[in-house]
């Protein structure tokens, strides 16, 4: 989009004095991007995206105009969609308009900005592609899974306020490095995503084709819902006029026909550098062919930023390290308390050195502000720890903290039924938040009656934590573990 656009020459004006802001095109110069989404349907594609990749609170903010997201967005889909339409008529076959939704400048795992502010700014821009007559909303070339999470909240908040039912496309930039831009493996990114509801994953940008290959292999293994990719038109490199883009049409054509071929791609298109020739031959050569049928062996785990943690271990019982526990550390306590945070996260790396797979992270302490101390140690935890991370408290704001300190996968710790079972209770708002963030759940055999006594008794109430968490909330057996409070002797 970026180079089609400039390669019409834009002027400052049509910028408005905001050069290089490709979405003010959107209300300035509309021509300037139908023209774009018009060479793409003309070779043949099925679906283009919008001009919003930018449409984001960190991108607009640097021209100041973070407050027209939501204008910006509703503009850039209905002219994919004018366009979109048009070419539906002229062929009688449907073409799609898919909402862009870019990563913005900002990193909140290393706290550039609060994840509460990108997820109500990408709730805005949801909301914008939606009316605008997005057919689908594309969170695309996510690099912090914090952001990813923080995108793909606020467009699931979107598409409830309004009612609406569109698939959610998650896709992923790696780098040469075979990581994130954060250091994420691609388990830990397909084990942190895809519990959050997304009906699509895959990866874009930052490579060519022959770097994917790897890590399409895994998520054709290991992920559930379809598969998506599109590639840069291979590496960049940089001359005296530019980036230039190396890889030739055939070749691009080539690598997404072996794609949907071996890995059962339902997806494919073009990111930089990808011209409508490219987009005509890769048309050409996968229009007809039909993917085949996956068998995913997913692996249930939890994930830090960086790594998937299975909760079944093949050589050792999942050991949950509980010495950063304010409750049953007097070290991590006292550090706490003084805040030595440098010394709550040696107690933590202690653990990793130690063989524990998790990390138990309890801040309750009379008196204290646990919202704020969660927010420290799980904010250091996020890039410090590898491992993911329990979070352990009786308090809800406390555990909402952590989740949106934690770009991974975290459990919380826990639910029971020792205040029932209905809207307000503890339980249904812990699990109201596990369902939102995609976190698994440790569940404990206690009912109103109090803990379960006898191993008749702690079974009936397992079974009931399980047939209601999976019945009535959405929650996957495979993430939850029972706690059958079985204190040593």
């Amino acid at each position: 989009m970026g180079t089609m656009l400039q390669a019409q020459d834009p002027s400052l004006a049509d910028f408005r004095q905001l050069e290089g802001c490709n979405e003010i095109l959107n209300v300035t110069r509309p021509d300037i991007v139908r023209a774009v989404h018009e060479a793409y349907f003309a070779v043949g594609v099925d679906c283009v995206e919008t001009n919003t990749f930018g449409a984001n609170h960190s991108a607009l903010a640097e021209y100041d105009i973070a407050d027209r997201v939501h204008e910006l967005s509703q503009a850039g889909a209905r002219i994919a969609r004018e366009v979109a339409d048009e070419f539906a008529a002229r062929s009688g076959q449907p073409r799609w308009v898919l909402g862009s939704m870019g990563p913005g400048t900002k990193l909140p795992t290393l706290g550039h900005v609060g994840y509460d502010v990108l997820r109500d700014a990408y709730q805005r821009s949801a909301e914008g592609l939606i009316a605008g007559g997005a057919d689908a909303l594309l969170v695309e070339t996510s690099q912090d899974l914090l952001q990813t999470k923080s995108a793909l909240l606020g467009a699931r908040r979107a598409l409830d306020r309004l009612g609406a039912d569109l698939p959610l496309v998650c896709s992923l930039a790696f780098e040469t490095t075979g990581t994130m831009l954060l250091g994420s493996e691609i388990g830990a990114a397909l084990t942190t995503l895809e519990p959050l509801g997304i009906d699509m994953i895959g990866l874009n940008c930052s490579t060519g084709p022959a770097e994917m290959g790897e890590h399409l292999r895994y998520l054709a293994r290991n992920a559930r819902v379809p598969l998506m990719c599109m590639p840069n038109a291979g590496l960049p490199v940089l001359t005296k006029d530019g980036a230039s883009y190396p890889l030739s049409a055939p070749e691009l054509a080539d690598a997404q026909e072996t794609f949907v071929r071996e890995y059962g791609l339902s997806l494919v298109g073009g990111c930089c550098g990808t011209t409508p020739e490219h987009l005509r031959q890769v048309v050409e050569r996968v229009r007809g062919v039909t993917p085949p049928v996956r068998d995913p062996r997913p692996e249930p785990g939890a994930a830090s930023l960086y790594q998937t943690v299975p909760f079944r271990q093949d050589t050792s019982y999942l050991a949950i390290g509980e010495r950063t526990n304010a409750n049953g550390s007097k070290k991590f306590r006292e550090a706490m308390l003084e805040g030595r945070w440098d010394d709550c996260v040696e107690l933590a790396r202690e653990q990793i050195r130690e063989g524990a797979h998790l990390l138990d992270l309890c801040v309750d302490y009379v008196g204290r502000d646990g919202v704020a101390d969660m927010e420290e140690l799980a904010g250091r935890f996020a890039t410090a720890s590898t491992l993911p991370v329990v979070l352990d408290s009786t308090e809800v704001d406390v555990i909402r903290a952590g989740l949106e300190k934690l770009g991974g996968r975290a459990v919380i710790n826990s639910v029971n039924y020792e205040d029932g079972d209905g809207p307000d209770s503890r339980f249904a708002r812990v699990t109201r938040l596990a369902r939102e963030h995609g976190a698994a759940l440790i569940a404990l055999t206690i009912d109103e009656e109090g803990q379960a006594r006898t191993p008749e008794k702690k079974v009936e109430i397992a079974e009931r934590l399980i047939a209601d968490l999976t019945g009535n909330w959405g929650i996957r057996e495979e993430d939850i573990l029972i706690d059958t409070l079985t204190f040593t002797i």
